[in-house]
């Protein structure tokens, strides 16, 4: 599927390609317990809904552990969500933050996500074009996502 190439300094362009519709979808990529206990030892998070699954199965409403939050957000470059345009002309791109940011539904061990975006914004500042998209992560398979983050690039 071919996406619309705009430059990164064409607000009016941008703007008009602001339309409510998400991408393609990304790749999936398999959440596994032993990435969710290897983001607990690189975090220190070692909460038991993420990583007793013996508990976890007598215990937790889940039966099982579920990934972290922030784990999923990591997961987003792996997850080579494609943009619904092209934003070309520009020289760097800058992670300039994040507008909102839901944990919406849990994301269980052993299941597959994938993303995709929507364009949500875009603004002309001094630094450059600030543009804002919307991606949301989904358990393969559900339509409602798991994951909504708002996300912000800076484009020089």
């Amino acid at each position: 599927m071919s996406v619309p190439k705009i430059r990164f300094d064409d607000i009016e362009g941008l703007l008009a390609a602001v339309n409510g519709e998400p991408g393609a979808w990304g790749l999936e990529i398999a959440v596994t317990q032993e990435m969710i206990n290897r983001f607990a030892e690189l975090t220190g998070d070692h909460q038991w809904l993420h990583v007793d699954v013996e508990r976890c199965r007598s215990e937790s409403p889940f039966k099982t552990t579920v990934a972290h939050g922030f784990l999923l957000l990591a997961l987003i470059p792996g997850l080579k969500i494609p943009t619904p345009v092209e934003v070309t002309g520009h020289k760097a791109v800058i992670n300039y933050g994040s507008d909102k940011l839901r944990f919406m539904r849990p994301v269980k061990s052993g299941t597959r996500v994938h993303g995709r975006m929507t364009l949500k914004s875009a603004e002309r500042t001094d630094a450059g074009t600030r543009v804002s998209y919307e991606i949301a992560i989904h358990v393969v398979g559900q339509r409602l996502p798991a994951v909504l983050f708002d996300m912000l690039v800076l484009l020089t």
